[in-house]
């Protein structure tokens, strides 16, 4: 049973009896790498993102296998892009960055969990690296074929997906679920490098063009690796 119980027991107070499951005890803590599956620890996080914890852990105890409406902005913003974009980004914050937050899909975009604030400074950073604009006029421009990022923050709520299940098609569903009662969450300069990033990855292929002079057939080629 996760500790979160044990210093968090005001939840229950005054909570009308249900009928549904203790939720925690339904999904306790694992050590294993089921990365897309929410723990009791993961589960306690979420709550506390609600600005009335109780009911909503009663409305989740009641229907664990349904998805949630939590505000943003006091635990957590969310950034949100199309699923391609979405997921070479999280392998740039993988193979070559600090990792990712939490982490949803939901009807073909994803949604990475981020800490508080990164709503309202991301958008003036990608303004600052011109997101978007586009190039036209310069044959190595490519910033036009990038797509806008959406930034959920203070005054926004998003649908997460269920504590447990959420495999039908439609529903929301985790990549990286909460598994800690702090995560760590990216801030905008770690989610603007992932951007441009992915931006400039995806120009080769967008632009046909190549940063380096095209070869001179007639040049005098040497090999080096015979000179003492």
């Amino acid at each position: 049973m996760s500790a979160w119980l044990k210093d968090e027991t005001t939840l229950r107070t005054a909570v009308a009896p249900h009928h549904g499951v203790d939720i925690f005890a339904l999904l306790r803590d694992r050590t294993d790498d089921r990365a897309a599956e929410v723990t009791a620890s993961g589960a306690a996080w979420l709550v506390g993102a609600s600005p009335y914890p109780r009911s909503t852990l009663s409305q989740w105890e009641a229907r664990p296998g349904s998805p949630g409406v939590l505000p943003c902005g006091s635990s957590f913003d969310v950034v949100n892009v199309p699923a391609l974009f979405g997921r070479r980004m999280l392998e740039q914050l993988w193979t070559e960055g600090p990792g990712s937050g939490p982490v949803a899909t939901h009807r073909g975009r994803m949604m990475l969990f981020a800490s508080p604030g990164t709503a309202q400074r991301l958008p003036s950073l990608m303004s600052w690296e011109e997101w978007g604009a586009g190039c036209p006029e310069s044959p190595h421009g490519h910033r036009g074929t990038l797509p806008p990022v959406l930034c959920h923050g203070t005054g926004d709520a998003v649908t997460v997906p269920p504590l447990t299940g959420g495999r039908s098609a439609g529903v929301p569903r985790w990549v990286v679920a909460p598994d800690t009662r702090n995560p760590w969450l990216p801030g905008p300069d770690v989610l603007l490098w992932a951007c441009v990033r992915v931006g400039r990855s995806a120009a080769p292929s967008t632009t046909g063009h190549s940063i380096f002079p095209p070869a001179d057939p007639g040049a005098n080629v040497y090999d080096v690796t015979r000179r003492r």
